[in-house]
């Protein structure tokens, strides 16, 4: 005789149970965009110190103000007065032509830096340091350094008056200009290297592994994987060269003071020179306004030129 064990069908209340899905556990919370108030401080801090500033300028550049009593509305006087003063026009050329040496000089530099930063070398790390050191410096800092090192009567040019001739090298334009793209290549290369050589430890290493197995040496594995891949950065560094040069002016200010005469004279130093020494602050703000219209719009074209703004991704490499 054999027994038949059944075991007996779960009661209504613990199938129900069994079919209810798992609470979520309250240590896990869904994390959403976060809302406006995360970025208030900041929206309230630009909109102090830069936005009401600007519109603050625009204003002043249609008026007359020596800096005491009320201002004056003078309405476009002070834009056609601009554009008639050839000391006006000299600084605009000047100013386009110094942005123009600097990206010149620092990007290549900047990119063959920045690339081998990237790399293994031995010391690199020590050598990159160093290398890095103008970038703890301000620009008022070492405009003072070169031009003690560069002074006519004590500096390097007096001992070496076979390499410099007389050693007055702020006397002349041509020289001058060059102190000053040199001193600035000197002071942002490393920073603009710093970006080059981010972007160039983020290219994949698989592209330089095919290269090699397909027979590409060193130098068409740059010009063919490392130069294409570091077009992002590329742009986005020249954009900051020219909206720095556009904005250089303790560099000048230090250095040469406009001179010789007013031939060193770029926009933000005549800026300066029209609305703190010739107390004219409503041309000094005609000025500093031209400045803003124009590297917003220089920006905007190297932008669109270079096609930019249809790059969709953020990694550098992959668009």
């Amino acid at each position: 005789m054999t027994t038949k064990i059944t075991s007996a069908p779960p009661a209504a209340g613990l199938r129900k149970e069994s079919r209810r899905r798992p609470a979520a556990s309250p240590s896990i919370s869904t994390v959403g965009r976060p809302g406006f108030a995360w970025a208030l401080p900041a929206a309230l801090f630009f909109t102090l110190f830069a936005i009401v500033p600007l519109v603050m300028v625009a204003v002043l550049s249609f008026m007359s103000w020596n800096g005491l009593g009320s201002p004056q509305w003078v309405g476009t006087d002070n834009w056609s007065r601009l554009l008639d003063d050839p000391v006006m026009l000299k600084s605009v050329w000047l100013t386009l032509l110094l942005t123009a040496l600097g990206v010149v000089l620092q990007t290549p530099l900047s990119i063959l830096l920045g690339v081998w930063a990237a790399g293994h070398q031995r010391n690199r790390a020590v050598l990159s340091v160093i290398y890095f050191i103008p970038l703890l410096l301000s620009a008022t800092a070492v405009s003072v350094l070169w031009r003690a090192l560069l002074d006519p009567n004590f500096g390097i040019p007096a001992d070496a008056t076979w390499l410099f001739g007389d050693g007055n090298l702020f006397g002349e334009q041509s020289t001058a200009i060059g102190v000053l793209a040199f001193v600035s290549t000197w002071q942002f290369t490393p920073f603009h290297t710093l970006i080059y050589q981010g972007a160039a430890r983020s290219i994949p290493q698989v592209l330089y592994q095919a290269a090699e197995i397909d027979g590409a040496g060193r130098y068409r594995q740059f010009f063919h994987i490392t130069l294409p891949q570091l077009r992002n950065s590329m742009i986005t560094s020249m954009i900051l060269m020219i909206v720095g040069g556009l904005t250089t002016f303790e560099t000048v200010l230090i250095l040469t003071q406009g001179g010789p005469g007013t031939d060193t004279t770029i926009s933000a130093y005549y800026m300066y020179d029209k609305a703190f020494k010739g107390f004219d602050f409503g041309a000094g703000s005609a000025i500093a306004l031209a400045l803003v219209v124009a590297a917003t719009i220089i920006s905007l074209v190297v932008v669109k030129v270079s096609g930019y703004d249809k790059m969709r991704s953020s990694m550098e490499g992959v668009s």
